[in-house]
């Protein structure tokens, strides 16, 4: 059984990617290795997926998919963060009422960096497909005040990237995907 985070690597040639998408990509990276450095072994595989071709229409999700699909019943939760990681204020969620309620617990967790709520709807290309065919997704929510000030332009360079902020998302990211991947069972479907 399978948690999934991801973020993905290409970016367009006009900037370096930073944000879009390194810091997703990041952050995703980092939840595995918070969790090896902390000696976590949850019950549920954590997996890390570097996506390609994210920017060429998700042309790597889709090989991705089409790869893994046939154990569509072993994925817990699919997780995209794609919309930077500046101050994170919660999590885009899509599953059912009981998966949203359990998501929502785990959210309360995350009440000392004030990042609880649940919002309507995961948002990733990427993760996309799974999620059309019944799999939860997770999308990481931040301040997008100024994301599209940087968004697939020149400015999208290292100097984006808040290293503060980025802590407080892979700290979200990590929480939630360990918490998940830890249950006693997987999200209700």
């Amino acid at each position: 059984q399978i948690v999934l985070v991801s973020g993905h690597l290409d970016s367009w040639d006009v900037g370096q990617g930073a944000m879009d998408d390194g810091g997703g990509a990041f952050i995703s990276w980092e939840v595995l290795s918070l969790i090896k450095d902390l000696g976590l072994r949850p019950k549920r595989t954590l997996r890390l997926v570097l996506w390609t071709a994210e920017e060429e229409g998700g042309i790597g999700a889709e090989q991705y998919y089409q790869l893994h699909k046939e154990n569509i019943s072993n994925f817990d939760i699919v997780m995209e963060s794609d919309e930077g990681t500046f101050r994170p204020s919660g999590l885009g969620f899509t599953g059912n009422a009981k998966a949203r309620s359990i998501v929502k617990e785990i959210m309360t967790l995350l009440q000392p960096i004030n990042v609880t709520d649940v919002y309507d709807n995961a948002d990733g290309t990427d993760i996309d497909y799974w999620m059309r065919n019944g799999v939860p997704g997770a999308s990481l929510h931040d301040d997008l005040s100024k994301y599209f000030w940087f968004h697939h332009s020149q400015g999208d360079m290292m100097t984006v990237q808040d290293p503060k902020q980025m802590n407080l998302c892979a700290a979200v990211w990590t929480v939630v995907s360990y918490v998940i991947a830890d249950l006693e069972e997987m999200l209700p479907r």
